[in-house]
């Protein structure tokens, strides 16, 4: 097997802001691996905010393959190679995760879900994500979003109903809030989702920071809108942990280390009737078309 590794930076056609800061792009790593004339790809998205970077991405993918140089024979116990080697690294597990999975469905002539016995349909709906910004950029960006029934709008700055009352000005679609962490009081945050629900909101992304659980709980408990746990949820072992503070999980490749850790942090939730979206970060087709294989799973049952 040949591997190829490809450091890339995904500009933004705007600079994007949330509530942990305003950017520019986000650094990907592609990989390419060929095996009897079989070309498959994975990505890592590397945003500031977590501790993985383009060089540690790469030191880990070439790590990996110095220690298991074998052909690809496997699905699984390349899998389980991959994911019992060292700790954490989830965006560079994720990228070589997703192109293991590409190569043996490429092998075998079907798509990803069809690899994994899923099915695709039904398709869920897409957002379109609004950064923080000024009334003029919010407006454009609703007219950018025109094709999309719902919005997505990140919160967690000093001026989140004025972000809000300048969307409600040009469009009444339902939209869903991402506060990423941003509201640090319970009591606030209660008042602010109360406002919220009158704005036609549908739901809170992690309105309060990941480690504060019992305020979680609290606000869980009070809200009359669903809450959904991005930041405080990684791993499929952290649904337990996390499912009586929040209606939903937001999975992503990316924090869990690809398809075969996404695809069980689904099941999991689901075995608690948890809401299941399907998120990125920052990601190219790649990465995000791969999280897309998985979008049936996010409605079964267990």
């Amino acid at each position: 097997m040949l591997y190829t590794i490809t450091p890339f930076f995904l500009e933004f056609k705007t600079p994007f802001s949330i509530a942990h800061g305003t950017r520019n792009g986000t650094d990907l790593v592609f990989l390419e691996i060929i095996q009897d004339g079989i070309v498959a790809h994975g990505e890592a998205s590397l945003p500031p905010y977590l501790p993985e970077t383009s060089e540690t991405v790469q030191a880990f993918i070439d790590a990996f393959f110095m220690q298991h140089p074998d052909e690809l024979a496997n699905l699984s116990l390349s899998l389980q190679q991959l994911h019992s080697f060292q700790q954490g690294s989830f965006a560079a597990k994720a990228c070589v995760d997703i192109a293991f999975h590409n190569w043996f469905a490429k092998k075998e002539g079907i798509g990803v879900w069809q690899l994994l016995g899923l099915k695709n349909h039904p398709l869920p709906p897409c957002t379109f994500t609004i950064g923080m910004g000024d009334k003029e950029s919010l407006h454009q960006k609703v007219k950018d979003g025109n094709d999309f029934s719902i919005l997505k709008v990140k919160l967690g700055g000093e001026n989140d109903k004025q972000i809000i009352s300048s969307i409600r000005e040009v469009t009444q679609k339902p939209l869903c809030v991402d506060v990423n962490q941003g509201w640090k009081d319970k009591m606030f945050a209660l008042d602010m989702i109360h406002w919220l629900k009158e704005q036609n909101i549908i739901f809170i992304e992690q309105p309060l920071p990941k480690n504060n659980y019992d305020d979680s709980l609290w606000l869980h408990e009070m809200s009359p809108l669903p809450l959904i746990a991005d930041e405080s949820i990684q791993q499929p072992t952290d649904v337990v942990k996390i499912k009586d503070a929040f209606d939903g999980v937001n999975m992503k490749l990316m924090k869990c280390g690809g398809i075969s850790e996404g695809l069980k942090l689904i099941t999991e939730a689901r075995k608690y009737n948890l809401k299941v979206l399907i998120g990125s970060m920052s990601e190219s087709g790649c990465a995000i078309t791969a999280a897309a294989q998985l979008s049936s799973r996010r409605l079964d049952r267990p």
